[in-house]
C-alpha cells in the first residue's frame, strides 16, 4: 500500500500571512492537528495543534495575551519550514519509520517534480490501514 492509497486528498491549507487565530480556528472546525502551508500550490511548512501550544497558558491573564499574541502572529513565523515529506508512490512503511524518527503526526505528499502539495498522511490514517489489515485477518 502506497501513501496516495490513505492520504486525504487536496487537504485544507494554511497561508504563511494567515493569522495564527484563524488557522487554530480551522484546527478546531475541521477537527485535525495538521495544517500543510502553502504558497500557490507549493508546500513550504506544516503547523500542527503543538506549535500552537505556545499560544496557550495556565492563567486567564496568560490566555489573553494568548489570544492578542495569536492574532497579531502569522503562520509563516510558526510554521516547520522543512516538513516531512514523500512522494505519492512511498510506501506506508516508510511512511511510518519517517514518522517514528522525526516524531511527527502527519507526513505530507508531495508531487516530486513541482513540490505542490498533493495529500496529507497522519497517524490516523495509519492506524485506520491497522485495523482494517487486522480485522481482514480474522
Amino acid at each position: 500500500m502506497r501513501a496516495k492509497d490513505i492520504m486525504t486528498e487536496n487537504p485544507v491549507t494554511a497561508t504563511e500571512l494567515m493569522s495564527v487565530a484563524e488557522a487554530l480556528g480551522l484546527l478546531y472546525e475541521l477537527d485535525v492537528r495538521h495544517l500543510p502551508v502553502v504558497r500557490g500550490r507549493e508546500l513550504v511548512g506544516i503547523i500542527s495543534d503543538r506549535d500552537l501550544r505556545v499560544f496557550s497558558g495556565p492563567t486567564e491573564d496568560d490566555a489573553i495575551d494568548a489570544v492578542e499574541a495569536a492574532r497579531s502572529s502569522t503562520v509563516g513565523n510558526i510554521m516547520k519550514t522543512s516538513p516531512v515529506k514523500v512522494e505519492p508512490e512511498a510506501e506506508i512503511g516508510e511512511l511510518t519509520e519517517l514518522m517514528l524518527l522525526h516524531r511527527v503526526g502527519a507526513v505530507a505528499v508531495a508531487d516530486p517534480d513541482t513540490g505542490d502539495l498533493l495529500g496529507i498522511v497522519s497517524y490516523v490514517d495509519l492506524l485506520r490501514v491497522l485495523q482494517e489489515t487486522l480485522d481482514s485477518a480474522t
